[in-house]
């Protein structure tokens, strides 16, 4: 009968510890916007101090980060040199993303159009043509109208990167045969175009 009862008073010592336990979901600790009394100014979340900035968010750069130029107003220009590499990289980034609604040819009636989503306008229009490169850059990061935005999705340099690329699209059905080079005019006669 002893071993039954240190037997027993073993089991009931096990099983107190292991009430006494303190599980991560019931730890001590402020919950984001709940009141706190340990701050004089009885917030849990704390202010940022005055002139932090986030690692890598920076953003110093006004025209490559907005679009706009230092008057607020959308830039006519690029805040890069566009190579053939950012018309390329423009090239896949739009099939990724902007081609589902404007499709591949920007006349806007790509697949989800197809579907019933509202109607984009044509990039090939007079009015979309004329606008400023850095409007098109805020479309593209803020959104419009029916268009959401995609500033988390593109980083800038690739939203600059489809501008561009829609801007070739552009040229492509506006182009006549004297905007082509003379000596790549030769090609085009003996369908050597690559």
């Amino acid at each position: 009968m002893r071993i039954d009862l240190k037997l027993a008073v073993v089991v009931l010592a096990g099983a107190a510890s292991v009430a006494c336990r303190q599980d991560m979901q019931d730890q001590p600790k402020y919950i984001p916007l709940r009141p706190s009394e340990f701050f004089s100014d009885g917030r849990s979340e704390r202010p940022l101090i005055d002139g932090t900035v986030a690692r890598g968010h920076l953003n110093d750069d006004a025209a490559f980060y907005t679009g706009k130029g230092p008057d607020g107003k959308p830039l006519d220009t690029f805040p890069f040199p566009v190579t053939k590499d950012v018309i390329l990289r423009g090239q896949d980034r739009f099939n990724v993303y902007c081609s589902p609604c404007h499709d591949r040819g920007g006349d806007g009636n790509g697949m989800i159009v197809r579907r019933g989503y509202r109607k984009p306008p044509s990039y090939h229009t007079d009015k979309i043509r004329q606008l400023q490169n850095g409007f098109i850059f805020d479309v593209i990061t803020n959104g419009f109208g029916a268009m959401p935005d995609y500033a988390a999705q593109i980083p800038p340099r690739d939203r600059w990167a489809i501008v561009a690329y829609v801007r070739a699209l552009q040229l492509s059905r506006s182009a006549s045969i004297n905007d082509v080079p003379a000596e790549a005019r030769a090609q085009l006669s003996q369908g050597g175009a690559r």
